[in-house]
Formats: C-alpha cells, sequence, structure tokens
C-alpha cells in the first residue's frame, strides 16, 4: 500500500491558505506529541477549508469541526478545525460534503467562520494529520502557503 512513498513520496497540500508551522507548536498535547498520527497545522487567513488531496470523504463529525478523507492510495488524512472548536456544536461551520463524495484537491469541504471562532476564544489552527503514519517520514515544509501549495510530503 505504501511502495509509492518509497520511490518519489506523496505530496500534501494545504487545505487553507496560511502559515504551516510544525505539530510540535500545536498548543494541544494530542497533536503536538502527535498522538493522533503525524502531519502538520496551518495558522489559516480565511475560513475556505478545502480538499489536500484527491479521495472519498470518509466521515464528517456532526459538529463539522474535523473529517477524515481517503486518499487515492488508501492513506487516511484528518483534518482538524480549530482547538476546542468541538465544543461550539457546529455554530460557526458549514459543511460542503458528505460521506462517500469524491473530491479532488483544491475542493472546498468545509467553510469555518474565523471571527466566531475568535469571539468564542478558540484557536483557529488547521491540522492535518496522517492516522496510520508510523513507518514513514513526513517532511513538513513550514512558511506562508497557498491552498494548492504543498505543506508536506511522505517518504
Amino acid at each position: 500500500m505504501f511502495n509509492l512513498f518509497k520511490s518519489k513520496g506523496m505530496k500534501i497540500d494545504t487545505p487553507v491558505d496560511g502559515r504551516v508551522f510544525n505539530l510540535k507548536e500545536v498548543s494541544d498535547p494530542v497533536f503536538s506529541e502527535k498522538m493522533m498520527g503525524d502531519g502538520f497545522a496551518v495558522e489559516p487567513k480565511n475560513g475556505k477549508i478545502c480538499a489536500p488531496v484527491k479521495g472519498t470523504i470518509k466521515s464528517v463529525f456532526p459538529t463539522l469541526h474535523a473529517l477524515t478523507l481517503e486518499a487515492e492510495d488508501g492513506l487516511d488524512v484528518l483534518i482538524h478545525i480549530g482547538l476546542d472548536t468541538v465544543e461550539l456544536n457546529g455554530d460557526g461551520f458549514s459543511s460542503m460534503i458528505q460521506k462517500g463524495q469524491q473530491v479532488k484537491v483544491g475542493e472546498p469541504l468545509i467553510q469555518v467562520d474565523l471571527a466566531f471562532l475568535a469571539e468564542n476564544n478558540k484557536d483557529a489552527s488547521v491540522i492535518v494529520v496522517f492516522p496510520e503514519i508510523t513507518d514513514k517520514e513526513v517532511m513538513v515544509i513550514v512558511g506562508e502557503k497557498e491552498v494548492g501549495e504543498v505543506a508536506a510530503k511522505l517518504k
């Protein structure tokens, strides 16, 4: 299943425009200590969350703060929007997707109201993790990125 990674790696795009940073900088230890898997985070410039890979929507949490995709090669990708945003019960979020839907890279998935998150004292970091990655290297390219620019590469 991961043979593709050994030869050239798999590129993962950013799901939102903003500053890409390493998971170790995330203030929640569940992510910073990689308990959910390796990956990267983005400090978003806007609330338009897009597909970082081509694949299928595996799940959308009822509160819309998180979703999982299965990439074409079978890799699971978890996108978690904000910290402690589950407490908002979906307020400030709207979905453009449903379970089982096929998506292309850059296709809009979730819209989040960043001002609403700020008003409710929620960290808006968008976290992308690969729950199944335990034996592969995730190389994160930090800095300002736009949707479609490569944020991480799996080797």
